[in-house]
């Protein structure tokens, strides 16, 4: 089960590495990430290909045999950056993303193991489990409804957390809230089934935590409120990060971004089954099409292989070619008893 925990943030935002494993080499420095980007961070960081090659001095070649067990990422909106510990960088051109791509890549691969995929938006009701390992998390809360009734149980966050100017009669505070119960309840459920944590294959969470942005709405940025609703956040999200780092044995990448807002909405391209098919445009300058970085793996293995084909028959032909005609097997010249004794 490989693992990286990731909080994000975006547009204007930073990008925070809180923790890390000695296989994955993240250099100290103020390189900016393209916002579009960020999810190849996270496929290299598990030790999944990328399309395009990702220029970005923050990340340096680590041990390719030994890759992470998680990786678990944490968008964080309503705030350009928070005061957690790690390695910094700033995001350029904030758009939204997603980790659908390694979910694929992980649910494709890794479909008759047990690994965990969760994405989770729990203000916007937003949930996406896959593989067998999921069924662990179906009581995890994802409503509304559920979210306000899980807050006021016994073993919840209120009892130990210090709210200070946040109200428990709010909405908007217990939305704030629940958003941490989540936090709290993904870690808690996975140190009850440990046994997900130590196979081998890679585990992937993917949140999205909007409540800060709904206290500044509500109580405006300047406020007491939303202060202290910054450093619950910070101290929740250090204490989510150093639970499921230990978790997963140290073997973990744990990773920060905060975003004040997305340049743009997140859109998925779709396409009409119904839709007719549009007429490819040609290229009037005649250009070459786009390299595809698949394309030396596949010459390399058609190319040896022709190589070993083109080899056995020559092999095979020399070797019948001079076969002496007279040779006779021993099955032959031990069942001829007649030859034998003239």
């Amino acid at each position: 089960t490989a693992f990286c925990v990731c909080f994000l943030g975006v547009c204007g935002g930073e990008f925070s590495i809180l923790r890390s494993p000695q296989s994955v080499v993240f250099r100290d420095g103020s390189w900016p990430i393209p916002g579009e980007r960020i999810p190849d961070v996270a496929a290299l960081t598990m030790g999944f290909s990328v399309e395009e090659d990702l220029p970005w001095p923050g990340l340096a070649v680590g041990d390719l045999f030994h890759r992470p067990r998680a990786t678990v990422l944490v968008t964080v909106k309503g705030v350009d950056k928070l005061p957690v510990k790690g390695f910094s960088y700033p995001i350029e051109n904030a758009v939204p993303f997603s980790l659908d791509s390694v979910a694929n890549a992980i649910h494709n691969l890794f479909s008759e193991e047990t690994p965990v995929v969760l994405q989770l938006a729990p203000s916007e009701e937003r949930v996406y489990m896959v593989g067998k390992a999921n069924a662990v998390f179906e009581d995890l809360s994802v409503t509304l409804r559920q979210l306000r009734n899980r807050l006021f149980q016994d073993n919840s966050i209120l009892s130990s957390l210090p709210l200070n100017s946040l109200s428990r009669n709010n909405e908007v505070d217990l939305l704030f809230l629940s958003e941490l119960q989540v936090l709290h309840d993904i870690a808690s459920l996975l140190s009850r089934h440990k046994h997900l944590a130590k196979d081998h294959s890679p585990d992937l969470y993917s949140l999205e935590l909007s409540g800060l942005e709904e206290v500044g709405k509500r109580y405006g940025e300047d406020s007491q409120q939303y202060k202290d609703a910054s450093q619950i956040l910070v101290d929740s999200l250090q204490k989510f990060a150093d639970e499921m780092f230990n978790l997963y044995g140290g073997n973990a990448v744990v990773e920060v971004v905060a975003v004040k807002e997305f340049n743009s909405p997140l859109s998925r391209k779709t396409r009409s089954i119904l839709q007719a098919s549009q007429p490819k445009k040609e290229n009037p300058y005649n250009l070459a099409y786009p390299y595809n970085y698949d394309y030396s793996v596949i010459f390399n293995i058609v190319l040896w292989m022709m190589i070993g084909l083109a080899l056995a028959v020559i092999v095979i032909s020399y070797n019948l070619w001079n076969m002496d005609p007279g040779y006779d097997s021993i099955i032959y010249r031990m069942t001829n008893q007649k030859i034998r004794m003239d």
